[in-house]
């Protein structure tokens, strides 16, 4: 059986989701407040910023879930690249792609990667010398 850092996996694993549902709700706002906003002469390209940041935090939120999905994976160079992944990912989300989550997910996605980063499986015990 291979140890898995689960703590890290679930915690990554919320964050991407409350990181996607933050862009999705972004990227309908963009689209609404887009049309109101189309309306006033020269303020158009507001509301398709808006989508557009919406949109990089879906794909911020999807970088986040694939990070989460390598963290399960209980090998030690793939628990360490998705870490990798979802810190850097969960941090961007914060300050580009939107509400980073809720801010929870931000906060969730770094406790997450840490916990992934620190992870060290236990040492497996040698086996027993032959019986002679």
């Amino acid at each position: 059986m291979v140890e898995k850092p689960t703590a890290a996996f679930v915690l990554s694993l919320i964050a991407g989701i409350l990181i996607l549902l933050g862009g999705i709700l972004g990227a309908i706002v963009g689209i609404i407040g887009g049309a109101m906003v189309g309306a006033i002469p020269g303020l158009g390209w507001l509301g398709g910023l808006i989508v557009a940041l919406g949109l990089i935090g879906l794909i911020f939120g999807i970088l986040v879930i694939v990070g989460a999905v390598m963290i399960n994976s209980g090998e030690r160079d793939k628990v360490k690249t998705g870490s990798i992944i979802v810190l850097i990912f969960s941090i961007l989300s914060l300050f580009v792609g939107g509400t980073g989550g809720f801010v929870i997910g931000f906060i969730l996605g770094l406790i997450g990667s840490i916990l992934g980063l620190t992870w060290k499986p236990s040492e497996e015990a040698p086996p027993p010398p032959p019986a002679s």
